[in-house]
């Protein structure tokens, strides 16, 4: 039996898959900004409350150039 995702309809939508590993990215980054300490987040001029909020931005929730 075929998987939903067969392998062919991968490879017919490489530009999904490479908007869902960015998602996948972009989520990470987010997680990781918000784990830093204050002391590094003051190094990078980023206050906790700003670091809080961007890790809870959704993953579609990017700038408009971003989604070209």
């Amino acid at each position: 039996m075929e998987n939903a995702l067969s392998r062919s309809h991968i490879a017919a939508r490489p530009g999904l898959i490479s908007k869902l590993r960015a998602m996948v990215n972009l989520r990470r980054q987010r997680r990781d900004l918000h784990a830093l300490s204050d002391h590094l987040l003051d190094d990078i001029g980023v206050t906790a409350a700003d670091a809080r909020r961007e890790a809870e931005r959704p993953v579609w929730d990017v700038p408009t150039h971003w989604k070209r």
